[in-house]
């Protein structure tokens, strides 16, 4: 599976952006699957930038009232878009029975850094704004994310605690993208021949924060400190450079009081939900499903003894 990826996923650093959007929108595997939803469609909302589109997906079945998922995508801050993970978020609201609101942020480099973060943020206000339109509850609103997705979800629950608001019920953070620092352990030992790589990782990076990256909203380790931040769920691939950063992130909100489910997955590598078609996503996928339940919990954390630390092997 690596070696097929390898081939057929483009050097992210030769290409302008516009251009490698289009080579990697045409290389999209089709799917054999499409969850349906009860509905789902597309909204405009008053951005930052301007109009703002989201996409809330609605699963089938009627009760009073379900948590909320404000979902921002990965894609190195360049590129995929709401087509793109629009399976994982009709999977997800299916699975765990939530309302899953996906955001089409600006992307890096036409938009460079906080303009994602800014839009995720416009998107939380208007959700927790507007959430029982939809059925969900404006109470239990969550974050989530993939890779720079789970950036973005980190630094939207920082944003949200500085600015007092709106309430995050949890952050939900898939192989997240937390620094810039390339020289730990994980981007040591698969930088090089595991899909995502150094390489492709700095130019990210430079893509998206080229002018500095010393504030928290940009990187949310720079915070001095992560207590009131929401419960989390902090979920990592073995074999992917961003990993080490991923687990520090998790020990960290753990040490300043936050609940935090940190589960590794062995064996797999960046993106790995993202790929329906691979054998070891859906038993994978099932396993997030459960996390993402216990910490929409309203119990969850509240005995403060909430933190944990799992590893799942998969045989890879």
């Amino acid at each position: 599976m690596l070696a097929a990826l390898e081939a057929g996923f483009p050097d992210v650093t030769q290409y302008p952006a516009a251009e490698l959007r289009e080579i990697i929108a045409s290389r999209r595997a089709p799917l054999t699957r499409t969850p349906d939803m009860r509905t789902a469609r597309d909204v405009v909302i008053d951005g930052p930038g301007g109009d703002l589109v989201l996409r809330v997906y609605v699963p089938h079945g009627d009760p009073a009232t379900r948590p909320v998922i404000v979902f921002a995508h990965g894609g190195g801050f360049v590129f995929c878009s709401l087509d793109s993970h629009d399976e994982f978020c009709r999977s997800m609201a299916e699975a765990v029975d939530v309302v899953v609101v996906a955001v089409d942020y600006r992307l890096a480099p036409e938009h460079p850094a906080p303009a994602a973060m800014e839009d995720v943020y416009a998107a939380v206000c208007w959700t927790v704004a507007n959430a029982a339109t939809y059925g969900g509850d404006p109470t239990r609103v969550a974050v989530a994310g993939d890779s720079a997705g789970g950036n973005l979800s980190a630094t939207v629950s920082l944003a949200a605690r500085e600015r007092g608001g709106p309430a995050i019920a949890a952050q939900i953070l898939l192989y997240p993208v937390i620094g810039d620092d390339f020289e730990t352990e994980s981007y040591q030992r698969y930088g090089v021949g595991y899909y995502n790589t150094t390489k492709a990782m700095r130019w990210y990076w430079e893509q998206y924060a080229p002018d500095g990256r010393d504030s928290e909203l940009v990187i949310p380790t720079r915070a001095t400190t992560l207590a009131g931040l929401p419960p989390a769920v902090v979920v990592t691939a073995e074999l992917d450079p961003p990993c080490t950063e991923g687990e520090e992130y998790a020990r960290r909100l753990a040490a300043d009081g936050v609940p935090v489910i940190e589960h590794r997955f062995d064996g797999l590598f960046h993106g790995f939900l993202t790929f329906p078609q691979l054998s070891l996503t859906a038993p994978a996928r099932q396993e997030l499903w459960q996390l993402i339940r216990r910490v929409l919990d309203p119990a969850f954390g509240a005995s403060g003894d909430e933190s944990s630390h799992t590893h799942a092997a998969t045989g890879a």
